[in-house]
């Protein structure tokens, strides 16, 4: 059950976040964000450990700021594979992920959520 109010969560983030950045990032429904949010946490259990090890050097060169372009990448990956999800570009995805990041926290510590 925890998983389903993670995602839930994370889709309105996502939605909220669309609504701050509206020019450069779309989301086209609901059901959209629900879609980018189940694609988001696989590529992050799949795709974020792998590029983490290959870029080990990198981020630890750069104290772990690195993590920042790996987020922007999966965010740019993920508007690749869903058709209504859009982001202008790697700058834009870079704030995409750092704003989304802070809103599905606050969210998730009103909603009770637990970090297990």
């Amino acid at each position: 059950m925890g998983f389903l109010i993670r995602i839930l969560v994370s889709a309105l983030a996502a939605m909220l976040t669309t609504y701050l950045l509206k020019p450069a990032v779309k989301i086209d429904s609901f059901m959209t964000a629900l879609i980018l949010a189940l694609v988001l946490a696989l590529l992050n259990a799949l795709v974020k450990p792998l590029l983490i090890i290959l870029t080990l050097p990198v981020t630890i060169v750069t104290l772990g700021l690195f993590l920042f372009v790996i987020n922007a990448l999966i965010i740019l990956l993920a508007a690749k594979l869903i058709s209504g999800f859009k982001v202008d570009g790697f700058w834009w995805a870079m704030l995409f992920s750092i704003v989304m990041t802070i809103i599905n926290s606050v969210m998730l510590s009103i909603a009770g959520g637990s970090n297990d």
